[in-house]
């Protein structure tokens, strides 16, 4: 006799190049069997988007077998998104403008509702529910990858603001502490990958991937690692500023270009140390986050799962 098919939710991730979907049980375990993926792109069209988001949902879904009851549907996508309206408009998919996804995903599984959320949103809500926000009732997630993204949890509850918007840490304004390059910018323009391989190259390198400043890194390339010290400081002068906001507890950082060097998140901490003014902020703690890749889907299960 076979175990019956457990109750699911079906959690997809929209972004700017791709579109994850995957069937996640109640105790927090991505059905690896279910995970599909879709392409999307700003040179996508409306039509292609809405087309991979269904498709990769309806994929997971029917991989889960006719028995598995699918709950609800969690949603996170880039931002914006504008939860009374239950639409998105991430700024890479600028023909996804205002797409309902409730109309989009309608009809895959009756009677199931649909939440969306900020995919900032949501990997908060996943590092709360399994990975190093637990049991923390004020913490902050981020993503420092080819972006930079967040999510806070304060009192115990995600933070979404009234559009659902609430987390855009990436945007905020930040200054570099170098004194041969003071540049004020945004934080995702300084410290995300792109940026940091653009200012490497600037200032003579010669690689050209975020794979290619870790190898240097290593080797010990003095670029190498005044880029890396670039973004780290502007990530933890971010930091400094928000838990001087939110009186947080523990910061965990996800994100491909947190691998750039081992001593990336040490790096962090020491920048929050230098930048913030009051002893609790610097009594914030700063980790790695201990969800590898399954941060955006978790987080997107956890708004039907959690809720």
């Amino acid at each position: 006799m076979t175990d019956p098919a457990p109750d699911v939710a079906l959690a997809v991730d929209i972004g700017g190049t791709k579109v994850d979907a995957a069937l996640v049980t109640p105790e927090g375990s991505v059905l690896r069997e279910t995970v599909a993926r879709r392409p999307t792109g700003r040179a996508s069209t409306r039509e292609a988007i809405a087309t991979s988001i269904r498709a990769a949902a309806a994929a997971a879904r029917a991989a889960g077998g006719p028995g598995s009851r699918v709950l609800g549907i969690g949603v996170g996508s880039a931002g914006p998104v504008n939860l009374p309206a239950g639409s998105i408009s991430p700024i890479n998919l600028p023909t996804a403008a205002d797409l309902v996804i409730t109309e989009v995903l309608a009809g895959l599984a009756p009677d199931a509702p649909v939440a969306l959320a900020l995919d900032g949103t949501c990997i908060a809500l996943a590092e709360h529910w399994l990975g190093e926000l637990a049991g923390c009732s004020d913490g902050l997630a981020m993503v420092v990858s080819t972006g930079v993204g967040g999510g806070f949890i304060a009192n115990g509850r995600p933070v979404t603001g009234t559009s659902g918007n609430a987390g855009h840490i990436g945007q905020i304004r930040v200054r570099t502490r170098d004194a041969d390059d003071p540049v004020a910018s945004t934080l995702e323009a300084i410290a995300a990958g792109p940026g940091t391989v653009a200012w490497a190259r600037s200032q003579g390198w010669d690689g050209q991937t975020g794979e290619d400043l870790a190898a240097a890194y290593r080797s010990g390339s003095a670029i190498a690692e005044r880029a890396v010290a670039r973004s780290a400081a502007a990530v933890g002068e971010a930091i400094a500023t928000a838990t001087t906001l939110y009186d947080l507890q523990t910061v965990a950082i996800a994100g491909g270009f947190v691998n750039v060097a081992d001593d990336y998140i040490d790096r962090v901490h020491a920048a929050v140390q230098q930048a913030a003014l009051h002893p609790y902020a610097r009594r914030v703690r700063v980790t790695r986050s201990a969800l590898a890749g399954d941060g955006p889907l978790l987080g997107a299960a956890a708004l039907i799962l959690r809720q």
